[in-house]
Order: structure tokens, then C-alpha cells, then sequence
């Protein structure tokens, strides 16, 4: 296993030239496959991804997995019509095949979810996105309400005392969240389910928000890639989210060489 960070062409070469009937795909979605639009909501997969990850999906007998922070509702939306496996919500949803969804995460109260929500009417650039389970404030539009909305995510949160919650930062935004419900620990849930068990996980992330997952693979046997972002233990960084783009077209492109 390689551990040392790897410039973007050497990250390149080993994703896609590893065997995909050997193991399993794991990709976060925002800021590792797609580029992070101005809200959530203003977002586009392209054909040509959606080629290569039908492939991929293929070529692993049904090993990739999407790894995201988004609800499985809002993936199915977004990467129509594929319906692919999927860790959603930090960890809170999980999908292994068919419609079948396991929720680990109970809804946070609706009153508490206004009271965040709130936080728009401070300034309309702050995007809200209620998950149910959990709320994100997204301030990509309003850099300049970062310590503001910290404090007022403190004072909804301290108004509901039984709850128990957390606070999630990603990329321009905080989300509010219930505890012990991560990424990592709905992956080691993952890889012991068919068809993933038995196969070496390979996760590509790029954010804070998928440092759980980092944190496990080596329990896993597996490797991690990782976009622009430094973390321990990594085979290869990439660029940019164009550049895992282009690894998973060839990869898939490699695979169908193999077993034409």
C-alpha cells in the first residue's frame, strides 16, 4: 500500500490501474466528483460520468458506492437514472440494493430545524437544506456570516437541551447533526454486506466530512484518495474533481479492456 501523498498524474495511474473485480468503489460526491456549486441545489452530473460509473458498477459486480452527505432522495435525483448504492447523510442512510433505505439517525425536532432555518431570513445568500434528520447552513454566498451563523446555530441548539446534536463543518457550511452518525462507521457497516465484503475499499473524498471514512480504511485493508486536501495515510491526491472524473473513465475504460 502506498502512504505517502502522490502528485496528480502518479494518483492517476495507480486508480486506473486497479482491478475492479478485486474491489470496492467508495466516492464522496460534492467536491470529489462534481465541483461544488453556489447551493446544493445548483449542481449537474454529466453523461459521461454517469457512462463510467454504470460501467464501474459493472465491472465491480455491484461494488460502488455512493458516500455522501446529501439524502439517498436527493443522489437519486441527482445521478437519474442510475440508483446506486449509497451511504447518505454522513452515515444516516444506508442502501445497499433495490429501494430498501435503513435510517440510523431519528429526525431532529421540527421546531429546532425552523428556528436554524431562521438563519435566511438574516440574509437570503445563506442557502438552507433540511435533510429531516439533519439541517445544513450554506454560507459559499455569505463568507462573511461565518461567525454569526456559528453563534446562532448555539442558541437554537441551546434551546432544545434533551436533544442530543452536533455540528458538522464541511466546505462552506455548517450542519447540524445527531452524534455518532458518520461516514466511517456506515462504511465498516458496508463492507460486511454483500457484494462489498471480501473486496478492498477505495474511497475518494475530499473534505472534513469524509475524514471518518479515512480514519477506518486501514481496518478495512483498504486506500484512500483524496482531492486537493491533505490527509494521513493517502495513495494519491487529485487536482480537482475533473481529474477523479477522468480516473474513473479510464479506469472503467481499463476494466473493459480486460474483459472484452
Amino acid at each position: 500500500m502506498v502512504t505517502q501523498p502522490i502528485a496528480n498524474d502518479a494518483a492517476m495511474g495507480i486508480f486506473a490501474g486497479l482491478n475492479p473485480t478485486t474491489i470496492a468503489i467508495l466516492l464522496d460526491v460534492d467536491g470529489t466528483m462534481i465541483d461544488i456549486g453556489p447551493s446544493p441545489f445548483e449542481v449537474q452530473i454529466s453523461a459521461e460520468l454517469g457512462v463510467s460509473l454504470q460501467r464501474l458498477l459493472e465491472l465491480t459486480g455491484g461494488a460502488l458506492a455512493l458516500v455522501s452527505g446529501r439524502p439517498i432522495a436527493d443522489l437519486d435525483k441527482l445521478f437519474m437514472p442510475l440508483k446506486l448504492p449509497t451511504v447518505g447523510g454522513h452515515g444516516a442512510e444506508l442502501r445497499v440494493r433495490g429501494n430498501e433505505v435503513i435510517t440510523s439517525a431519528k429526525a431532529l425536532p421540527p421546531d429546532l430545524r425552523r428556528q436554524l432555518a431562521r438563519a435566511a431570513i438574516h440574509d437570503p445568500a445563506i442557502v438552507v437544506e433540511d435533510k429531516g434528520y439533519s439541517l445544513a447552513l450554506h454560507f459559499r454566498n455569505a463568507p462573511q456570516h461565518e461567525g454569526w451563523l456559528l453563534h446562532h446555530i448555539a442558541a437554537c441548539c441551546a434551546a432544545f437541551p434533551g436533544e442530543a446534536t452536533e455540528v458538522l463543518p464541511g466546505k462552506a457550511m455548517f450542519e447540524v447533526k445527531r452524534p455518532a452518525v458518520n461516514k466511517g462507521e456506515s462504511v465498516r457497516r458496508l463492507m460486511r454486506l454483500a457484494p462489498f465484503a471480501g473486496r478492498m475499499p477505495v474511497f475518494i473524498g475530499d473534505d472534513v466530512t469524509d475524514e471518518s471514512v479515512f480514519q477506518v480504511l486501514p481496518d478495512l485493508g483498504g486506500i484512500g484518495f483524496s482531492v486537493t486536501r491533505q490527509f494521513p495515510g493517502l495513495a494519491g491526491i487529485f487536482e480537482s474533481p475533473a481529474h477523479v472524473r477522468q480516473a474513473l473513465q479510464k479506469l472503467a475504460a481499463n476494466g473493459r479492456m480486460e474483459h472484452a
